[in-house]
Order: C-alpha cells, then sequence, then structure tokens
C-alpha cells in the first residue's frame, strides 16, 4: 500500500534522542531515513549509567528503529562530499550538531542549501541558536526539565529536593515538536518550491510544557510548589492508595453536578449530607478532612475492587501505571501507542509507536535499528559511487560497512 511520505528521502545526521525522533515519525510513515552517523557509530548507541541490562540496546531500538545506516567520517573530505552527493537527493536533512562543529563538518544550511534549495533544514539545539548560549550544549535534564521551572515545581512538597526527569522525557516531545516543525517546512516548499531552515529548542519545549505557570509569573502571580497530597487544595483532585498499595489518580471537575453520584458510587452517599462537605465552597475549606476521609474509604479494597465502582460514577479516574503493567495493557495496543516488531531479526516482540494516528494511513511495520553503516555500500551505489570508489574509501576508513546482528 502506499503511504503519506512514500518516496521522501530523509537524511538523519543527528545523535541521541530528540533529533533521530523526528526522523522515527517520518520512517513510520514511509519516509526512507538514512541514518548518518560516524564510523564509531552515534554515541547514544552505548548505554549509560541509567539504563538497566537487558540482552538488547533498548533505547537505540525505540528511538532508531526502521531506518538505514550510512557510517561516514565526516571530518574528512572525502567524507564531507559523500555526504553532500547524498543531500542532492534529500528532501529534509535533520541535525543537532553545535554550531560550531557544523563549520568544521560543511552541515551549516548555507552549505547544504546552495546543493539543494528544495531541502528543508531542520535544526535542534539545547538552548535555541541566537544569543550568547546558542552554541552551548545541554540534555533534556538541564535546557528543558531543570531551566524552565519544571523541576522545580513537579516534586512531592516544597521540603524535598526537586524531582529528577527520566531518560529522553524531554527528548521525544522535543522530537514531536521537530517533526511538526519540518511539516510545515514541507507545506513552505509545497506552496513555494523552495526548501526552508527550521528549528526547535529544549529549553523552548521546556517553557511550552511550563506554559501556564510561565505565562503566570509574566503576567505577575506565582505558582508556588504543590502542597503534599494530605494538604492538597481539593480532596476530588487527587490520588488515593487502595489496600493492595495500587495508587489511583481521581479528578472531578463540576463536583456540583458530579459529587452526589460519586459520593453515593462509593457507598458514602452520608457525605453529601455532612456540613463538611455539603457544596464546593465548604469542600474546598475542608479539603484536609475529605481526602482524609476518602483515603480511609478507599484503604478498605483492592484496586480491583475499586476500578469498576469507580467506572460506574462516571468520573475520570485512572490508575498510577507501573512499567510492569504496560506489557499486558489491552488498550495500549488495541489504539496502536504499542506495536509489533516486525521481522525475523526482532527478537522483541513490542515497541512504543509514534504518538500520531493519520486516518487511512497503515504505519510501515517497526523494524530493528540498523547497525553502525549497514546499509552504507547500498546506500551509496545508489547514489551512483563506483565500486572502485567505495572500495578505497572501506580502506580508508572514510567509510564503515557492517553486518547485522542478532539485537541490533
Amino acid at each position: 500500500m502506499s503511504r503519506l511520505f512514500d518516496g521522501l528521502r530523509v537524511i538523519d545526521a543527528a545523535n541521541f534522542i530528540a533529533g533521530p525522533v523526528s526522523t522515527t515519525i517520518m520512517a513510520d510513515f514511509g519516509a526512507d531515513v538514512i541514518k548518518v552517523e560516524p564510523p564509531t557509530g552515534d554515541i547514544y548507541r552505548v548505554r549509560g549509567a541509567g539504563y538497566p541490562a537487558s540482552a538488547y540496546n533498548y533505547p537505540w531500538i525505540v528511538d532508531n528503529r526502521t531506518k538505514r545506516s550510512v557510517a561516514i567520517d565526516l571530518r574528512t573530505k572525502d567524507g564531507q562530499t559523500l555526504l553532500h552527493r547524498l543531500v542532492r537527493d534529500a528532501d529534509v536533512f535533520v541535525t543537532n550538531a553545535p554550531l560550531d562543529s557544523r563549520v568544521r563538518l560543511g552541515i551549516r544550511y548555507e552549505d547544504l542549501e546552495p546543493l539543494n534549495p528544495r531541502l528543508v533544514y531542520a535544526s535542534i539545539s539545547a538552548y535555541g541558536e541566537a544569543g550568547e548560549e546558542g552554541s552551548k550544549p545541554g540534555f533534556d535534564s538541564i535546557a528543558l526539565w531543570a531551566r524552565t521551572g519544571l523541576m522545580d515545581l513537579v516534586r512531592a512538597s516544597k521540603n524535598v529536593p526537586p524531582a529528577r526527569s527520566l531518560p529522553g522525557m524531554g527528548d521525544h516531545p522535543t522530537g514531536v515538536a521537530l517533526f511538526g516543525a519540518i511539516m510545515a517546512g514541507l507545506y513552505h516548499r509545497e506552496r513555494t518550491g523552495r526548501g526552508t531552515a527550521v528549528s526547535t529548542s529544549l529549553m523552548a519545549n521546556g517553557l511550552w510544557m511550563n506554559a501556564i505557570q510561565v505565562q503566570g509569573i509574566l503576567c505577575g502571580t506565582r505558582t508556588e510548589v504543590r502542597p503534599p497530597r494530605e494538604e492538597a487544595v481539593s480532596a476530588l483532585a487527587n490520588l488515593y492508595r487502595c489496600r493492595d498499595g495500587r495508587w489511583f489518580m481521581l479528578t472531578i471537575t463540576g463536583d456540583e453536578r458530579h459529587w452526589p453520584a460519586f459520593a453515593a458510587g462509593i457507598g458514602r452517599d452520608d457525605l453529601v449530607t455532612d456540613p463538611r462537605f455539603v457544596d464546593a465552597p465548604h469542600r474546598k475549606v475542608n479539603a484536609r478532612a475529605l481526602t482524609a476521609v476518602l483515603d480511609a474509604h478507599f484503604a478498605t479494597r483492592d484496586w480491583a475492587e475499586w476500578s469498576p465502582i469507580l467506572e460506574k460514577t462516571g468520573v475520570a479516574f485512572g490508575v498510577v501505571g507501573t512499567l510492569d503493567d504496560i506489557p499486558h495493557d489491552g488498550q495500549m495496543r488495541a489504539s496502536g501507542a504499542l506495536v509489533p516488531m516486525d521481522g525475523p531479526n526482532a527478537g522483541v516482540s513490542l515497541t512504543v509507536s509514534s504518538p500520531l494516528q493519520i486516518a487511512g494511513q497503515e504505519k510501515v511495520p517497526a523494524r530493528m535499528p540498523p547497525e553502525i553503516g549497514e546499509h552504507t555500500v547500498e546506500v551509496l551505489r545508489a547514489a551512483g559511487v563506483d565500486d572502485a570508489a567505495i572500495e578505497r574509501l572501506l580502506a580508508a576508513g572514510v567509510i564503515v560497512q557492517a553486518r547485522r546482528t542478532a539485537h541490533g
């Protein structure tokens, strides 16, 4: 079947996470994504200390699946010539290289645009490309999470240290933002016939994630670290623990309408006539007392018992999921959020799909990510590089051709 991005050629010359995420989404919808990495490979292939051991390089799987790899040493003149040859036939070029490195490697927009005026050049940085920090390196944990107030505000209470982010937590939404910028760039090309440069940054995406609170401070108000859950300002927008230790989140808006049905549904219709909770203003003033009442009540049954009871009340609620829940989550599979891994060398059965669905479009079956330079020779041959030149470049170490291993 035809897919949305069939025939679209994308060069992924980025490393780590956010840049490659944007090209993974394009690969899902049929783009031919060529990952250009150094002969030693993208440094993201080496898992850091924060990743549990596994037979599979699972960070690499989720962020670089369904791509082809070409290993080229861009520090050499021959390597830059090869890349420029690939750029001439590309639609999109993605990089997150530091600005000074782009000069040395010949991969600035002004270097590539003359070779291909229809190219959409997509750039990602830590702090944006203008200003004193335009060349400053940074990861999502620093530029997105720590810099923008998220790390300070998302913690259990003001008396505990700021909350650390998880690996890739900010990179993945930033990669989606870059994908959106690339789509705008392609639309610009559709309308004008010429490509353009698009960009985003980790810091900008962190501000966007924290936009309500940031706009508040810009308007002269201040958001404080939220109090402990026992002191929450609303007992009906809080989390509770069941007898078996499972937590769930409850969010009731418009509680004057939902409160009677909710209280009756959980077997506490006496709360409706309790003077402390008789209306929304009283429930707000007495939020701590109501939280304590609900704490004691929800602790009388397991989550498996409470879930169908809460379902019948019609209010919004949800379990605080754990990683162990996810492989067995039927809704994640049914909705396409988790999809099968395709191919004889898959090894793993499922992968996390990109978070976009388009009516009438089936995504490409997810394939294991490439080995370093697994497709170097076939891509260069297709670009018109003859076998003698390929052999010379292989011998000189300018390019690398690898074979697939079992676990990708």
